[in-house]
């Protein structure tokens, strides 16, 4: 393949194909597997060259057992450039960046990389449990193609950047799951590559890890070395990335700079919703002891009209049923608002906050919350009821929403500050007829 001078990695025409749903039809003998070929002499010739990248024995059938995670993809990335992978799980992300890594062969298609390359794949991966901290950086930078005196050079600035110094001659198989990640991040992310492959790093650790990683990833970008980063993450594409790619089904949607790329993608995703991702209804076994209990939760958006992707300074109308035993007195209905961490953002109560108690015969009420000036991301919401002072019942991650195209807080919002450092949002409660 031909390329500009300043191109670093190409891929032509790539295609990755697994084969799904069938198990591998196992011969014991030879015998018996020369006698299948001789039985079925049709069906193994026609599907003999479409098994050679499956292996022998399997039945070939037709191509309803086989899917694309990748098809005819092509890609130019230029030297310097830090490039955005987006898209759903599935759309062929995470499978792009092994054949790249070499850690999986192409189904067809060509890849041409030039320049030293790192990839953040499987965070950990080449890890030995009953190795030590200090053991581990040795081996791990040497699969990742560092040299020794390289690994003696960073190796203070990796235990410091990853936080581990009383712990580094302790075997990792005693390290929490946080320590373990810091650790492995951090080696990698010292090595220096001309070119660095990343998949969802940022989803792991807490909020100042996630913060470090982004910025260590921001100095290797503005050092001219070259990056592809997978997120969810929408905010980081847009901070981290001068170019995006949106995959789905195995091609590119839309390839061009991130901030157009993310827009459309979206924009795409606010209209692709489906009734068991905003009706949501509870268990049998969740309320087989409850007495009175949250029994189904709607989302809406101000128009009344299902929807879990909202924007910035949006709001949300949920409709909460209960069910049960009638009470004696009243009660206030509750909810709170985490993020992806499991950190509590925002809450709201009927009763403490706007002074509303409803009811016993009260079987539906619909929440307002918003303008919603969270930061773009994946949220789950829990509710529970207040009765006599005490909480009859709660639903933990009953539903959830997505916030996206967050904007800079600019405008002066009246917020209270609530004791556990969530921020409540505006909200009001009412009885739904």
């Amino acid at each position: 393949m031909d390329r500009s001078s300043n191109q670093i990695i190409r891929v032509s025409d790539l295609s990755k194909c697994y084969r799904i749903g069938l198990s591998l039809k196992n011969h014991p003998t030879i015998r018996e597997a020369i006698m299948d070929r001789v039985k079925n002499p049709i069906r193994n010739l026609a599907g003999l060259k479409k098994l050679a990248r499956f292996g022998l024995g399997r039945s070939p059938d037709d191509q309803e057992d086989i899917i694309w995670a990748l098809k005819n993809l092509s890609l130019e990335v230029n030297e310097g450039e830090v490039l955005g992978i987006i898209g759903r799980n599935g759309a062929g992300k995470t499978t792009l960046l092994k054949i790249l890594s070499r850690i999986t062969e192409p189904t067809s298609g060509e890849v041409e990389i030039h320049g030293r390359l790192a990839s953040l794949l499987e965070v950990g991966t080449g890890f030995h449990p009953e190795l030590t901290g200090r053991e581990n950086i040795f081996l791990n930078g040497a699969i990742l193609g560092m040299h020794r005196k390289e690994i003696k050079e960073k190796f203070g600035e990796i235990i410091r950047f990853a936080e581990i110094e009383k712990f580094i001659d302790t075997p990792i198989k005693h390290y929490s799951s946080g320590m373990y990640v810091r650790l492995a991040f951090a080696v990698a992310a010292h090595l220096e590559p001309e070119i660095l492959l990343v998949d969802e790093v940022l989803a792991v650790g807490d909020i100042a890890f996630q913060e470090k990683c982004l910025g260590k990833m921001q100095g290797i970008a503005k050092g001219g070395r070259t990056v592809l980063f997978i997120s969810h993450n929408m905010g980081a594409i847009r901070s981290l990335c001068q170019n995006a790619i949106w995959l789905d089904n195995g091609q590119i949607v839309k390839k061009g700079p991130a901030n157009e790329v993310v827009r459309d993608y979206e924009e795409q995703q606010l209209n692709r919703f489906h009734e068991s991702t905003y009706v949501i209804k509870r268990g049998p076994e969740e309320i087989k002891k409850l007495k009175f209990y949250v029994s189904r939760v709607e989302m809406l958006n101000a128009q009344g009209e299902h929807n879990t992707m909202f924007r910035y300074g949006e709001n949300i109308i949920l409709i909460v049923d209960f069910d049960g035993e009638i009470l004696e007195g009243n009660f206030s209905p509750e909810f709170r608002i985490y993020n992806e961490l499991g950190q509590l953002v925002s809450t709201g109560a009927a009763g403490p906050y706007h002074g509303i108690y409803f009811s016993h015969k009260v079987k539906r009420v619909k929440i307002e919350i918003g303008p919603l000036i969270l930061t773009s991301g994946k949220y789950k919401i829990s509710f529970s009821i207040m009765t006599g002072g005490t909480r009859s019942d709660t639903w933990d991650s009953a539903i959830g929403f997505t916030l996206v195209e967050c904007q800079p807080f600019a405008k002066s919002w009246e917020i209270a500050t609530y004791a556990e450092g969530a921020c409540v949002i505006g909200q009001s409660f009412s009885e739904v007829k």
